[in-house]
């Protein structure tokens, strides 16, 4: 085993590590408190192929997989888990997704737009009253001879608002269950019958933009669908396995800033007359989040590699999702007790930290969720793929 990165990766490393402070950390206090995401800050990424990893050159791909897509988002998350969010909507979702299953017509028409950037992607799969149960979903599509029409809604998802080009999951065969949804390419903007609007009442991820989607008889061409008529569920799951790694970067990366921002602090703060950091209770909160972002890290890097070996990865991606997820929100939660009241302000980041970790428990399938997929086939009940 060999655990060191190339010197590839570690330029990589170092260009987004750089890329976060010199871009993104300068205006981040001001965009958090004004809900801002600024395209400016995406274009730049795609200018640096942050977001063509795991695809094939002929499509705008960079040559790398989902390991370094990983350590890409890693280093961006430790400064803002908004600006993590950009992996999954422009690469780890669609673009990887429609390289899989789509044509060649698709893939060279849609992959390298949001490759680029030139398009801002998303993927439509939550609604009102659908989470985890996406077989239960009420959107629907149904054939119109000449073209698909759409009627329902889709809620919680990262720019549905913004989006130009993105994937919807939707019903296409009620009685089928999960062998009736299908997916589709779609563009809310330039489809009537859609309507987008923001949701700004959120936790965390201010700077990532989250929304609704509302579909009334929009109507949608018949080479929109992604792969085959009623695949879309084994398409869903296909990409949240994809997606899911995404969000387990994006939690080890804010756990390793809010770390640095825990040592940093005890380190400069004095109480009876000697730092905060020479007092054991502190120093085992420190060693234990040390201990289990350490561990996180390699479950993540693991569950990325056996991706780009082409090895069954579902089982240890779930478990990177789960443990990583959980270990953030346990290493920003004691960050926050170490800056004490300072913790709770927003002139620090610890508060931000803790507000965005807690999101990676839910997006892409819950705590919960991943448990049932990592004890599925723990027990040999589901096959690891």
């Amino acid at each position: 085993m060999h655990f060191g990165l190339t010197e590839e990766q570690q330029m990589m490393q170092d260009m987004a590590k750089n890329f976060a402070e010199n871009e993104i950390l300068p205006t981040l206090e001001d965009d958090e408190k004004n809900h801002r995401f600024r395209t400016e800050i995406a274009k730049k990424m795609g200018e640096l192929s942050f977001f063509g990893c795991a695809l094939p050159e002929e499509y705008g791909g960079n040559g790398f997989g989902f390991l370094e897509s990983v350590i890409l988002a890693e280093q961006i998350a430790k400064v803002s888990g908004s600006w993590r969010l950009p992996f999954n909507m422009q690469n780890l979702g669609p673009a990887v997704t429609v390289n899989q299953f789509g044509t060649e017509e698709q893939k060279q028409r849609f992959i390298p737009n949001w490759v680029s950037t030139d398009a801002i992607g998303f993927f439509a799969m939550t609604e009102p009253n659908t989470g985890s149960d996406v077989v239960s979903m009420g959107t629907n599509a149904t054939d119109k001879g000449d073209h698909w029409e759409i009627n329902g809604q889709k809620m919680w998802i990262s720019n549905a608002h913004i989006g130009d080009w993105g994937l919807l999951y939707a019903v296409t065969d009620r009685e089928a269950k999960h062998k009736g949804l299908t997916c589709f390419i779609i563009n809310p903007k330039e489809t009537e019958g859609v309507v987008t609007a923001a949701i700004e009442t959120k936790l965390g991820l201010y700077c990532a933009p989250t929304g609704e989607i509302a579909f009334d008889g929009a109507k949608i061409p018949k080479d929109a669908v992604l792969g085959e008529v009623n695949q879309g569920f084994q398409v869903c799951m296909w990409q949240l396995n994809n997606t899911r790694i995404g969000c387990a970067a994006g939690a080890i990366g804010i756990a390793g800033g809010a770390i640095e921002a825990a040592i940093g602090y005890a380190n400069e703060r004095k109480q009876f007359g000697q730092k905060i950091g020479s007092y054991q209770m502190i120093q085992a909160q420190i060693a234990d989040m040390v201990a289990e972002h350490e561990a996180a890290r390699l479950l993540v890097y693991r569950a990325a590699w056996l991706k780009d070996q082409g090895l069954p990865n579902q089982h240890e991606t779930s478990m990177a999702k789960l443990f990583a997820s959980e270990a953030a929100v346990h290493a920003a939660s004691d960050t926050m007790k170490i800056f004490g009241s300072f913790g709770y302000s927003t002139e620090f980041p610890a508060e931000r930290f803790l507000r965005d970790a807690h999101s990676l428990r839910v997006v892409e399938g819950t705590s919960n969720i991943q448990k049932l997929i990592i004890s599925g086939i723990s027990l040999g009940d589901t096959v690891n793929r």
